[in-house]
C-alpha cells in the first residue's frame, strides 16, 4: 500500500530561508520494534555488529506506567517527535487524540525547515502512517510514505528508493522482532531468528546505499533504535528493566565511535537528525543531539558510582550510587534519624537504572527528563531498614560568585517529586552566607519538570547559595533533582 503526500503545492521558501537542496547529507533511521540491545551479540547479526563496532552506541531507558506503558505507540512517537509521552500524548497503541500536531516527527520538521530536502518513510506497522489508530505520527508533509505488507517488503521498497532517489532523510520500521518476542519471548529461538532475518534486511539497505554511483561524494549516517524491549517470557508494556530497555546506534558520517559515559535518551534521535541538517532545534523538544557535552555538575561523579550496599534487589553489576558530591557541594544530615537503608541515608547521587530498581512501580520511572547522574532524597526507601527518627536532609550548592551588581539570581534544575504525609520539600536561598529564605515549596506531586526559580539579589551581595531540603519524612516518598545551574543577570 502506497500513501502519497497531498497533491497541494508546497509553499515557496520564505526569504532568507536555508537553501540546501544539493546537500550531501543523508540519514537513515532504522527502527526495529521490540529489539533488546543485549540480544544482538548472541545472534548472527553481522550488519548490526558492524554498525555497533564502528559507531556511537548506548543502551537507553524508557518511562513506565503511569506516565506511559512501554508500547509501540508511545515508543515510536517518542523517537519520532523528540518529546516524552506527557507532551505528545500517544499513550497506547490506539490514540484517537494526541498532541502530535503540536509535536511533529523529525521528517516533517525537516520539510518545514526546508522543503527542498527529500524525505521518505517505509513502515511495516501501518498506524505510523495511515491514521488507523489515531493521527499518524509521520505526517503527509513527508515526500514519500509507504506502508508495506511485511518486513521483506519494507526492505525491498527501501532498497529501491535509497539506491535510486537517495532521500536526504529516511525512517524505516521493521516489526518481525517484536512479533517474535510475543510468540516465543526474548529468550526464545524465534526471537534470535527474527533478529538475524532483520539483520539481513539492514544489510540490504546499507548495500543499496553503498551501491549508489554518487556514494563516494555523499555523507551517509545510519541510526538504529527501538521503541521498547521484551521480557524473556515475551511481552512488554510494564515497568521491568527489559521492557523499559532501548538503545541508539549511530554509524557513518556522524557519530563519534564508542560508548558515552552519560547515556543519551530516545528523545535525542529527532534532535540528532535535525542537527545533522543544520535545522534549528525547537525549545519544546526534550531531546538534544547525541554528542552534546554535559554541563551537569552531578555527571562529573559518574566514576564514583558503586554497587549496592543494603539494596539487595539490585544486581551487583549495576553501579549506581555514591555519597561523593562535586567540589563545593554539601549535604547536611543534621536531624536525620539513625539506621535505614545506607544508599538513601540523606541526599545521594544515583542513576535511573539503580534508583528505579530499588522499588519499581512507584513512579520513579517517570523521571524521564533526568540524565546520567542525579541527586535523590528518598525517605520511602530509607525506611525499608530498621531505623529511628525521621528523615531530614539538605543539599546545598557551592557559594556562587559573580552576582555583584546584578539584579536577579536564577536557579534551574530538573525536579521529580512525590508528596506524602507530613514531609516538606522546599528550596531556599542564602546571600553572603546569611539566613536562608524559602523560595519554593511543593504542596503536591511534581512529575519530571524543569524548574526555574528567580530571586532578587540584595544590594551588596557577592555570593549566593541554594539549598534543597526534604524534611519530616518517614516512609513517605522522594525527591529527585538533576542538572542544577545558577546564573545572574
Amino acid at each position: 500500500m502506497v500513501i502519497t503526500p497531498g497533491a497541494q503545492a508546497r509553499p515557496a521558501p520564505s526569504p532568507g530561508s536555508p537553501q540546501v537542496s544539493a546537500t550531501t547529507e543523508h540519514v537513515v533511521v532504522l527502527g526495529i520494534d521490540g529489539l533488546l540491545f543485549d540480544k544482538i551479540a548472541p545472534a548472527a547479526a553481522p550488519n548490526l555488529d558492524a554498525l555497533i563496532a564502528t559507531g556511537y552506541r548506548s543502551k537507553t531507558t524508557l518511562y513506565a506506567p503511569p506516565l506511559s506503558p512501554t508500547l509501540s505507540g508511545p515508543g515510536w512517537a517518542t523517537n519520532l517527535t523528540g518529546v516524552w509521552p506527557d507532551k505528545h500524548k500517544v499513550l497506547d497503541n490506539t490514540w484517537p487524540s494526541s498532541n502530535l500536531a503540536q509535536y511533529p516527527d523529525f521528517l516533517t520538521r525537516l520539510e518545514q525547515f526546508n522543503s527542498s530536502l527529500s524525505t521518505y518513510a517505509a513502515v511495516t506497522w501501518a498506524p505510523l502512517l495511515d491514521g488507523s489508530a489515531g493521527p499518524a505520527p509521520i505526517t503527509s508533509a513527508v515526500d514519500t510514505r509507504y506502508v508495506s505488507t511485511g518486513d521483506a517488503d519494507t526492505a525491498a521498497n527501501a532498497v529501491s528508493r535509497l539506491r535510486g532517489q537517495g532521500p536526504n532523510a529516511t525512517f524505516l520500521h521493521f516489526d518481525d522482532v517484536d512479533h517474535a518476542g510475543h510468540t516465543c519471548g526474548a529468550a526464545g529461538a524465534c526471537y534470535q531468528k527474527a533478529i538475524e532475518d532483520t539483520d539481513v534486511r539492514i544489510g540490504q539497505v546499507v548495500a543499496a546505499v553503498k551501491a549508489r554511483a554518487t556514494y563516494p561524494t555523499e555523507k551517509w549516517t545510519f541510526i538504529v533504535t527501538a521503541d521498547h524491549g521484551h521480557t524473556d517470557a515475551g511481552g512488554h508494556g510494564g515497568n521491568t528493566p527489559p521492557e523499559r530497555s532501548s538503545f541508539v546506534i549511530e554509524s557513518g558520517a556522524h557519530g563519534t565511535p564508542g560508548v558515552p559515559a552519560i547515556a543519551p535518551k530516545n528523545v535525542d534521535t529527532a534532535a540528532e537528525v535535525l542537527s545533522i541538517f543544520g535545522a534549528p532545534r525547537p525549545s519544546v523538544l526534550d531531546g538534544r543531539p547525541y554528542a552534546t557535552a554535559s554541563s551537569d555538575p552531578f555527571d562529573k561523579q559518574v566514576s564514583s558510582l558503586k554497587a549496592r550496599q543494603d539494596e539487595t534487589g539490585i544486581p551487583t553489576s549495576v553501579l549506581g550510587w555514591t555519597k561523593s558530591f562535586p567540589s563545593g557541594w554539601s549535604v547536611d544530615n543534621t536531624g536525620l534519624g539513625t539506621g535505614g537503608v545506607a544508599e538513601w541515608s540523606g541526599w545521594s547521587l544515583t542513576t535511573d537504572d539503580f534508583w528505579t530498581r530499588a522499588e519499581p512501580g512507584q513512579s520513579r520511572e517517570a523521571n524521564v527528563r533526568a540524565r546520567g547522574v542525579f541527586a535523590v532524597a528518598d525517605s520511602d526507601e530509607w525506611s525499608d531498614k530498621t531505623h529511628t527518627g525521621t528523615y531530614n536532609t539538605k543539599m546545598s550548592t557551592p557559594a556562587y560568585t559573580g552576582i555583584s551588581g546584578k539584579a536577579t539570581a536564577t536557579l534551574r534544575f530538573g525536579s521529580h517529586y512525590r508528596k506524602e504525609g507530613n514531609e516538606v520539600a522546599a528550596v531556599s536561598v542564602s546571600f553572603n552566607g546569611g539566613a536562608p529564605k524559602e523560595v519554593l515549596r511543593y504542596s503536591g506531586d511534581v512529575v519530571a519538570k524543569n524548574e526555574q526559580v528567580s530571586v532578587p539579589i540584595p544590594a551588596g551581595a557577592t555570593t549566593v547559595r541554594f539549598t534543597w531540603s526534604l524534611t519530616n519524612g518517614d516512609n513517605d516518598w522522594y525527591w529527585a533533582v538533576d542538572a542544577p545551574s545558577v546564573s545572574a543577570g
